[in-house]
């Protein structure tokens, strides 16, 4: 047998696992990333990537690849007996200063995973497939886990395990972890068809609100339709061509619509879960191991991807020495995170069941999601402002001191904190391990030109310190500033000298 050391182990090679994976490798933290699957996950069912992912994805380097590989969401076409009316799907919106991707974009998972796992490899790493956990012990120190794969059997040694498995999780139940909430009384069909007879310029829908419904979106950027519909709960369905053929035949009425392949398929009960812990010493659950999602809203797999791109860097921190307290709070941020989305998704199909407004706002793109009770926060530093600890930081077009055009998200981009002082020197703050140091003004390395960065930020003068996943650690104005000093120094950021 085998053995194995690394820092930490991912269990599960999805969206989820693969941020994570690239989260470390970003920080030369040695991992290794498995998946019990033979091969990558070949279908479209998460294919919708909201504009706060699509910050996440920027941050990560991905997110140009994501946008050409994709699009926007076409309108929702309604058939009924006298023809059909065609209704936005989308609100539309234009991006503004402090929210540079005001859409979301429909990307198929398996794309959306394929250009993760080109990304990861760049940095040097890889998913291994086949290789499926079968047991694990863990003590102060660390994880022993057991590894079932082609080659023969292994046995890893890392300092932690994360289990980003799915919502049937073999690590959640090796956990011995509850997972509440209800089955949603619905039993449905999708599936990725190659077919003709159907324009690609409208999400198709018939029978909306019926047992009868089924729609056909066209999949941006692969030429495939996905198929979406409920089905009974007993007996078994074809996922055949001839089988789903013969559904879309009888149930939109259309000979002309004919199915040529069916590249994937699954027959699945909807669900709403959410675990009742995400940590036990040193394992965790991150993604549909610890939450799970009816798919309206298209929530599932953004807030999957957000769970591992908050775990990252406090994983890193934590292998480096810093204070338990940013671990513990991978938890106190993202399980409140998972069951406010949880809630929103549940109204959502109800809306959906009751033949509701089908439109997608401001409400899904998890721009206004923040952490507002976090531990990680200075709390008390200054009077409420414009933004608090625990938001969402504003990004905003700017310049920088030598005329180059940037945004604020250039500064932030990185593994690393940022500290923006507004009418502020930079001598008021010594150098400090990890931390990037901004002046905002005249006489700073980042010039307001357009006045956006005090328009998120506020006009007062003093420092706002941006974690390295892009929400607030503190506001503190310029006269406290020795409390900013203290709270930096309680989350491992170090001065250096």
């Amino acid at each position: 047998m085998k053995t194995i050391g690394t820092d930490v182990l991912i269990v599960g090679a999805g969206a989820a696992g693969l941020t994570l994976a690239i989260e470390l490798a970003r920080r030369n933290v040695d991992f290794r990333l498995i998946d019990k699957a033979p091969q990558p996950f070949p279908g479209s069912r998460g294919k919708g990537i909201q504009p706060r992912t699509l910050e996440v994805f920027d941050d990560m380097g991905v997110v140009d690849r994501i946008a050409a590989a994709g699009g926007r969401y076409p309108v929702q076409r309604l058939y009924g007996g006298d023809g059909f009316v065609d209704e936005p799907m989308i609100e539309d919106r234009e991006p503004v200063p402090a929210e540079p991707y005001a859409v979301p974009l429909m990307v198929p998972q398996f794309v959306t995973e394929g250009i993760l796992r080109d990304r990861l490899l760049e940095l040097g790493h890889r998913p291994h497939f086949g290789a499926e956990l079968t047991g694990f012990e863990q003590d102060a120190e660390g994880v022993t886990a057991m590894i079932a794969a082609a080659g023969g059997r292994e046995t890893v040694g890392a300092r932690f395990l994360v289990g980003t498995d799915g919502g049937r999780s073999a690590v959640r139940h090796l956990l011995g972890i509850d997972f509440p909430g209800k089955t949603l009384g619905i039993r449905a069909v999708v599936a990725d068809l190659d077919l003709s007879g159907l324009g690609d310029d409208a999400w198709h829908r018939w029978n909306e609100g019926t047992p009868d419904q089924i729609s056909l979106c066209p999949l941006r950027g692969t030429g495939m339709f996905q198929l979406q519909a409920p089905v009974p709960f007993e007996g078994d369905i074809a996922v055949s061509v001839e089988g789903l053929g013969a559904m879309i035949r009888e149930r939109a009425g259309r000979t002309d619509i004919v199915v040529h392949a069916v590249h994937w398929a699954s027959v699945y009960t909807m669900n709403a879960r959410l675990a009742d812990r995400y940590r036990v010493g040193r394992v965790l659950l991150g993604g549909d191991a610890a939450h799970i999602h009816p798919p309206t809203g298209g929530q599932g797999l953004n807030t999957s991807v957000q769970d591992c791109y908050n775990l990252g860097w406090k994983l890193a921190a934590a292998l480096r020495g810093a204070p338990e307290t940013l671990l513990a709070s991978y938890e106190a941020e993202r399980r409140p995170v998972a069951a406010e989305v949880l809630g929103l998704s549940t109204k959502l199909l109800d809306a959906a069941l009751a033949r509701s407004d089908r439109r997608r706002g401001r409400e899904t793109h998890q721009l206004d999601l923040g952490y507002p009770d976090t531990p990680l926060s200075l709390i008390g530093a200054g009077d409420r402002g414009v933004l608090d600890p625990g938001d969402r930081a504003p990004d905003a077009p700017c310049r920088g001191a030598a005329g180059q055009p940037m945004r604020l998200f250039d500064a932030f981009r990185g593994t690393h904190w940022t500290l923006l002082g507004f009418d502020t020197t930079r001598s008021e703050i010594a150098a400090r391990r990890n931390l990037h140091i901004h002046i905002v003004g005249a006489a700073g390395d980042i010039r307001d030109e357009g006045g956006h960065i005090r328009a998120a930020y506020g006009s007062t003068s003093g420092w706002v310190l941006v974690r390295p996943d892009g929400y607030i650690g503190a506001v503190v104005p310029a006269a406290q500033v020795s409390a900013l000093r203290t709270h930096m120094d309680g989350l491992g950021i170090l001065a250096t000298n």
